[in-house]
């Protein structure tokens, strides 16, 4: 199979584009990444980003929309992603607020995050939901929360992005989680990390810490992702160094092979 596209979460840079956001993107293709997954738009009207994307070649793949978001306008976020062009709305995270503390406030939680995905994938987009590692400490029935929730939802309305990182936390295999899911798993975040002196998560540019890599993208190609998606929660370095580093360590342990 050839090579993946190559993203990045633009909540690694969240500094950044609050400073100047078309600047950082114009940053970002520079450094040679194919797409962006946003997390946010800066207030730039989705004429105005498509404009910028277009010009700069880059595609704005994928978008991080909050389930507050989506619950207050889901048609606005819907427009907005139609107008840029892109394919993918994904639920990104939940507030400790809104996760559930039983078996049966996932499964409601599980049945909203169905409708908006048949109301997405009934207007042309695909739905996905993101991982941290707090699914995965849920139970509903025999399975944990993250199962669950693609048992309990239909491949065709709500696709998984799955972050390796928070999967390996969790104390899952990353590598057995991607081939689980093959064929529903669209995107992947492609990260890297280590654990502090207290045991939390510590993130690091890619091949400094402790997942493997290589194995989790020959994993994500058999699988059938289409986009390996660079992020950093935290960077010990200027943001902006470490996704140039990064997509180097991309290019020398992966992109040179094609």
């Amino acid at each position: 199979m050839g090579k993946r596209n190559i993203g990045l979460q633009l909540f690694t840079l969240r500094d950044e584009t609050v400073a100047d956001f078309r600047g950082t993107l114009r940053k970002v293709a520079e450094l040679g990444y194919e797409g962006v997954e946003f997390a946010g738009y800066g207030d730039i009207p989705a004429e105005e980003m498509k404009a910028l994307l277009d010009e700069l070649g880059l595609k704005g793949f994928s978008s991080h929309v909050s389930l507050h978001a989506m619950r207050e306008n889901l048609q606005q976020q819907i427009d907005y992603l139609k107008t840029i062009g892109a394919q993918y709305m994904i639920c990104p995270y939940l507030m400790p607020e809104d996760r559930p503390e039983d078996a049966e406030g996932w499964k409601k939680l599980f049945a909203e995050l169905q409708g908006y995905g048949e109301e997405v994938t009934k207007q042309g987009l695909t739905f996905g939901y993101h991982n941290h590692d707090f699914e995965f400490h849920g139970q509903v029935g025999d399975e944990n929360a993250f199962d669950a929730m693609f048992t309990q939802t239909t491949p065709e309305s709500v696709q998984v992005e799955m972050d390796v990182c928070w999967v390996q936390f969790a104390g899952q295999n990353p590598i057995e989680y991607i081939n689980k899911y093959a064929g529903r798993l669209p995107l992947l975040h492609l990260k890297d990390f280590s654990k502090d002196e207290q045991g939390q998560m510590k993130t690091l540019e890619l091949g400094q810490g402790s997942v493997d890599l290589p194995a989790v993208i020959e994993a994500a190609t058999n699988a059938g992702v289409e986009w390996l998606i660079v992020e950093q929660d935290v960077c010990q370095n200027p943001p902006l160094e470490s996704v140039a580093n990064s997509y180097n360590w991309l290019k020398q342990n992966y992109l040179n092979q094609f």
